[in-house]
This record gives structure tokens, sequence and C-alpha cells, in this order.
């Protein structure tokens, strides 16, 4: 397949995890080998462009920012964030069960990906790992704090800022931080009717969050690469109860536009969910839905195109 065309479903696939609560584009990125690609690509975007024009003229600049990948991917979420927003509200309120269990099988296989990619484990990775863990459970916690910055223009870039940052970690979801903040509906209208003016907001925020944030991961991946890879790890193993499929929400906060914003959950066996809500649990579908989202994670890093541990920069 044409590297381009690869690279443009690659960019499909975060997009269509982006726009669902849940999970992260960052995990489909690792997933299928681009993540470290992407980092670094997005770092480039900046002062030094410029320099790379002046000398270089066009053909300079897309080098310096590798417009052959940026470029695709992006068409590809854009493209996917589009068509999936309608869907994605669809299937999380008529199925999901079953888009919890998909997810929780993905995200686990993604963590054991994760977790095998480097050779030699040191005792004292389990410290960015305990941090990744922790940062992890305390984030959509932390995420109502966003509206206390009153002015609503201001709360859309904050949230933009935060949202698309979360986006690029393997494992926490921009969307459920949004969900979190109370804003996941406002932006998913926003998309599905093209509100300018609340997707310039929230997009301008997601613009600052990707220059500042690219470059910190960067910095720890090429500085600090092995002890990065075990943050990482631990922000995708954190994120694993949020996807547990039977859970009852146990503390929540209502948002500015009377929305319930989710602070607490407790998790359940399926057969005290079932007991619960009065209904069938799902057991068997949603286990056959963990294995097929296990099942794909492992596909694609078979045929990732490649490899993680190669550095672009």
């Amino acid at each position: 397949m044409n590297r381009q065309l690869a690279v443009f479903f690659k960019g499909a696939g975060m997009g269509a995890a982006d726009a669902v609560p849940g999970i992260s584009g960052g995990t489909i990125a690792f997933v299928t080998g681009i993540y470290e690609e992407l980092i670094y690509t997005i770092r480039q975007f900046g002062p030094g462009a410029y320099g790379a024009w002046r000398q270089g003229g066009l053909a300079g600049l897309s080098v310096h920012l590798n417009l052959a990948f940026i470029l695709p991917l992006l068409a590809g979420v854009a493209i996917s964030l589009l068509s999936v927003a309608h869907l994605a509200v669809w299937l999380m309120e008529s199925y999901p069960l079953l888009l919890d269990g998909f997810f929780f099988g993905l995200v686990a296989a993604t963590a054991l990906v994760v977790g095998t990619v480097q050779k030699r484990w040191k005792l004292w990775y389990v410290v960015p790992l305990l941090l990744g863990l922790m940062l992890a459970k305390a984030l959509p916690s932390l995420m109502p704090l966003i509206l206390l910055v009153g002015n609503e223009a201001g709360v859309l870039v904050v949230a933009g800022a935060v949202a698309i940052s979360a986006m690029l970690l393997p494992g926490v979801s921009g969307s459920f931080l949004l969900l979190t903040m109370g804003l996941y509906g406002t932006v998913m209208q926003a998309i599905r009717e093209f509100d300018l003016v609340v997707i310039g907001l929230f997009g301008s925020g997601c613009l600052v969050g990707l220059m500042l944030f690219s470059r910190l991961l960067a910095w720890l991946l090429k500085r600090h690469h092995d002890a990065t890879l075990q943050l990482l790890l631990g922000f995708i193993m954190g994120s694993l109860p949020v996807l547990w499929p039977w859970r009852e929400l146990v503390r929540y906060q209502l948002g500015p536009e009377g929305q319930m914003i989710p602070l607490d959950y407790r998790y359940l066996l399926p057969s005290e969910y079932a007991v619960l809500i009065g209904g069938s649990a799902q057991v068997w579908a949603v286990i056959a839905l963990m294995l097929a989202g296990a099942a794909l994670v492992l596909l694609l890093n078979r045929k990732a195109a490649t490899p993680r541990g190669t550095r672009a920069g």
C-alpha cells in the first residue's frame, strides 16, 4: 500500500478514537507504529520552519515539516472526526457496554504491546510507571476546575489545549476529559453543525497545546526514551478502569448547562451489574468485542510500517 494512503488510514483511526470518550488517538498512533514520528513532526512546526524555507524554498520546507506524512495523517483525522461524530454519539447512547468492551480490549492489548517494546527493564522505571498511573487517575477529577475560568471563550481555548495534549498521550482520552469538563456535547455538536466560532476557539487552544506539549514529549523521548515509554504505559494502564463496561456512576456534578459530569465510578462484576440495572449484562457479546479489540491491536502492531524504536529527531 502507498505510504501516504497507509498514513491516511492511520489518521482516520486516530480521528475515530478521538471522537469517542474512553480511547486516545495517541493509542492508535502508538499501535500503528507512527507515534514517535508524529511527535517529532509536530515539534518541527515552529520558528525553525522559516529558516528551512529561506534555505531550501518550498521543497526544503516540505522536508522540514515532513508534509508527506503530516498532511495525509491530518486529512484522515479530519474526515474521520467529521464522519464519526454522529456515529460516536449514537453508539454511546445505544450500545455503551459493547463499545466499552471493544475499547477495553483494545487498550489492554496496547498496554501489552508497550510493555514488551523495551528489552531491558530497570527497577527505577517503577517511578515513571506509577506517575503515569496516578496522573491518569487524577486528571478526570481535575477537569471540572477548568470551568472556573468563567469566560466561555476562555474555557473553550483552555479545554482545547488540555484535550489535544491528552490526545497525544496513549491511554488518555481527550474526549473523556472533555466529558468530565462538561464540554463533550458542545464540541461534538459544533463539529456536526460546523459552528465556526466554537470550532475556532477550541481549535486555537488545540494549536497552542500541540505546539507546547509536542515539544515536551519530543524532549522526553529524546533524552529519557525508555523512562518516557514507562510513563506512557502508566497512562495506558490507568485508563483501563474508565473503560470497564460494568460500572456504576457514584459521584458526579452538574455542568453550567445542567449536564452530568462524571467524577467517580464503582466497578462491578457482570452479575452485580445485571442486578443493578435489572437486565442483561451482555457478558458474551462484551467479551467477544474485548477479544476483537485486542486482536485488532495485535494485528495492527504486527503490520506497523515504522518500528516504534526508530527515532525521527
